[in-house]
């Protein structure tokens, strides 16, 4: 059974942790989040981006396969479906038409009351039928799904607190540093501006791009208030990697199953740490 969002991140934030979003691309990654996360027995949140919509033929037959999984693995844990960047009304209404438990409408390119007005709505739709909802503000570096930003705009902390009280949004993506995508050297959060927001705001923070961010800077990151860590590039580097050196060695020629089964073990390695790391 699929759940929102809501009481795991504030359970998170009552008790000093973050929950993984990590975003799936297939079917096999789907299998691998779930059964990892009921390993950990850590809740969990699947995110799904636009581009992943496209690839795995729409809303309604991911939400489908989630459950089914679900339902397959015997997974007992909460696990959340949740739209990643939904960057119109219609796509974040589309997700909670087909069932999805968790939608994230990222408004953070437009006007800052327009996000408020659109951001509003969803969550009084949302609520309704007991769907969770996270808002962002600001702008985060780096490229996701094809959408390049050159810069970091930090997210102003009167903005956060009118956001989140005028729309009673579950938890809020403040842009702090992070960096979408592959990132070279070292990410540079802004804690000062993060322990400042979360004060101001009371809500669950999430931290998208957490590539780049240090072990430490993460665990750090974690007692500041941030209780939602959204994890796509290394699940994405690890499987190619893996994919490239079981080519190489020769092993696969008669099945793609020998194939995928080492590089979803990867992944599993990369999931396993990042459960950890967030506590």
């Amino acid at each position: 059974m699929l759940v929102s969002m809501k009481d795991m991140l504030q359970h998170a934030l009552k008790n000093g942790y973050a929950v993984g979003q990590f975003n799936i691309n297939n079917l096999e990654w789907v299998g691998a989040v779930l059964s990892t996360a009921q390993q950990c027995r850590s809740p969990v949140i699947l995110g799904v981006s636009g581009g992943t919509v496209k690839h795995m033929l729409g809303l309604k037959c991911i939400h489908d396969i989630v459950v089914n999984a679900i339902d397959y693995l015997h997974i007992d844990i909460p696990v959340a479906l949740h739209l990643d960047h939904g960057t119109t009304q219609e796509a974040c209404e589309a997700a909670i038409a087909a069932g999805f438990s968790s939608i994230m409408f990222d408004g953070s390119h437009l006007p800052f009351r327009e996000n408020l007005t659109i951001t509003r709505h969803l969550v009084a739709l949302a609520h309704s039928k007991g769907i969770s909802v996270q808002a962002e503000l600001g702008t985060i570096a780096g490229s996701e799904d094809g959408i390049v930003n050159s810069e970091v705009i930090y997210a102003d902390p009167e903005e956060c607190y009118t956001l989140v009280t005028e729309t009673q949004v579950d938890c809020l993506a403040a842009a702090l540093g992070s960096t979408h995508g592959l990132y070279k050297g070292k990410a540079r959060l802004g804690f000062t501006e993060m322990k400042a927001i979360a004060e101001r705001v009371k809500v669950p923070l999430v931290l998208h791009g957490g590539t780049g961010v240090s072990d430490d800077d993460m665990r750090l990151a974690v007692t500041e208030g941030i209780n939602k860590v959204n994890v796509g590039t290394e699940m994405n580097v690890q499987w190619v990697d893996r994919c490239k050196s079981t080519f190489e060695k020769g092993k696969v020629n008669d099945s793609v199953r020998k194939f995928l089964i080492p590089a979803n073990q990867a992944v599993t390695a990369v999931l396993m740490e990042k459960m950890a790391l967030f506590k």
